[in-house]
């Protein structure tokens, strides 16, 4: 195979950025700011990076981002006293609570408060829950900004066998029902596999387009992938001091027609999403006060 096509997501991010920052312009122009606020809660250091890279890509694209801190102490409570003031608020028309929580918060307790006319993650059950039956509101930045990647760099999704490893609630599930939905971003033949599949190498090499977010370091090697396959490497893992996918990228990009890397593939596509879904709030409601 000759050299694969290197899934840029950063560039793709910048691309999106870029065009997020002229439909910003104009809502500014218009008398409104659009607004993304972040509950941090905890000390999380890998929240920490994930919420400063979110501030800073927001400020580039002029939108307003503002994080809300609590203690590790933090109670159920004080969250959803925040989350509900969001609710409210009409100069916020985006908000998201990063995960993890502090130890004795239960996620879904938190997620089922927020409203989806503001849930930009696309994580509560609501917005779950439409997604999966066909009627997509906002829906989740990864599985998104995967999507986005793929379409970007001139990649068919419709038609096509598409192979997920991982059946996550950030990832895996969420990305096979937009698969599911019909249209050019979807209409695709999914297949949802995991660790605990029989045979996994089998059943990734019946993959035209191979999604990987299992959470477990190179799981994916060369002998797994068929020639050709377009490979999305959705997974972060330290090894080493190094951070590396799920995919093993030297054995499987000399296969592969066209590949992320880590990092630099799905990750800054994430952070654009957000943002995306941020900039059709304020539009939506700007829509629904005409």
């Amino acid at each position: 195979m000759a050299t694969p096509l290197i899934l840029d997501g950063k560039a793709a991010a910048k691309a999106i950025r870029a065009e997020l920052a002229r439909r910003v312009a104009e809502l500014v122009a218009g008398g409104v700011k659009p607004g993304l606020r972040i509950l941090l809660a905890g000390n999380d250091p890998a929240s920490q990076v994930y919420v400063s890279s979110k501030v800073k890509a927001s400020a580039g694209t002029g939108v307003s981002a503002v994080v809300e801190r609590l203690p590790e102490s933090a109670s159920l409570d004080d969250v959803a006293r925040i989350v509900e003031s969001w609710n409210r608020d009409p100069l916020v028309h985006g908000f998201i609570v990063q995960l993890p929580l502090p130890r004795g918060i239960d996620p879904l307790a938190v997620l089922k408060l927020i409203s989806p006319a503001k849930d930009v993650d696309g994580l509560s059950p609501a917005s779950l829950g439409a997604l999966a039956s066909g009627r997509p509101g906002f829906t989740p930045a990864t599985p998104t900004g995967i999507i986005e990647l793929l379409l970007r760099n001139g990649i068919t999704i419709s038609g096509r066998r598409v192979v997920i490893v991982g059946r996550g609630e950030l990832v895996g599930k969420p990305l096979a029902n937009m698969l599911l939905l019909r249209g050019e971003r979807g209409d695709a033949t999914v297949t949802v596999c995991h660790t605990r599949t029989r045979d996994l190498g089998a059943a990734c090499r019946t993959a035209e387009i191979l999604v990987v977010a299992a959470g477990r370091a190179r799981l994916i090697t060369g002998e797994m992938v068929s020639e050709g396959v377009v490979v999305v490497d959705a997974g972060t893992n330290s090894v080493d001091g190094h951070l590396v996918g799920d995919v093993d990228f030297e054995t499987v990009a000399p296969r592969a027609s066209a590949i992320t890397p880590v990092p630099g593939g799905v990750g800054p596509m994430t952070v654009a999403m957000l943002l995306a879904n941020t900039v059709k709030a304020a539009e939506q409601r700007i829509g629904a006060a005409n």
